[in-house]
């Protein structure tokens, strides 16, 4: 029997913009997102605020099966010592595999890589798995905003974690 095979990590590129906007709209949820949920006619994944530069995606057997982008969390001088994860999406047939763990393992890397200090990312309070992953990869609740956002009918708070690189 084959042992499963690790998520290969790579920079995206713009080819990758279809496969990777399709991920972000099967994957919608008010588990952890804030936006509305996607309608056609669909926009571009890739924007001038979200570009391939700033997104590491995964492969599994040559398929985009998730994403995490990287980016400043202000846009001042005096902050960008530090590096936020503003997104992170697995495909569901890919959860399981080691995808989300791969991702956020690569962002502390380039982070690091690009010279970062610390970093950063906002989760909602009730997204218990994504929580428990940050958490197992050293991330610390840094500050939380109780009742931030109303999805789904339920106040959910907004949560800082963040950790040292």
């Amino acid at each position: 029997m084959s042992q499963p095979k690790e998520p290969r990590i790579r920079v995206a590129r713009p080819a990758d913009d279809e496969a990777l906007g399709l991920i972000d709209r099967l994957t919608w949820s008010t588990l952890h997102a804030v936006m509305p949920e996607p309608q056609p006619p669909y926009g571009p994944f890739f924007s001038e605020r979200r570009t391939p530069e700033d997104t590491l995606v995964a492969e599994l057997d040559g398929r985009v099966v998730g994403y995490v982008q990287l980016g400043f969390p202000t846009p001042l001088a005096c902050n960008t010592h530090v590096r936020q994860i503003q997104g992170l999406a697995v495909a569901d047939e890919a959860r399981g595999r080691g995808v989300g763990r791969a991702l956020i393992r690569a962002a502390v890397e380039e982070a690091r890589r690009r010279g970062a200090r610390r970093i950063t990312l906002r989760v909602l309070g009730h997204n218990t798995p994504a929580r428990t992953l940050y958490e197992s990869e050293g991330f610390v609740v840094e500050g939380v905003l109780p009742e931030e956002f109303l999805l789904g009918g339920e106040y959910v708070d907004d949560v800082f974690m963040g950790r040292p690189l």
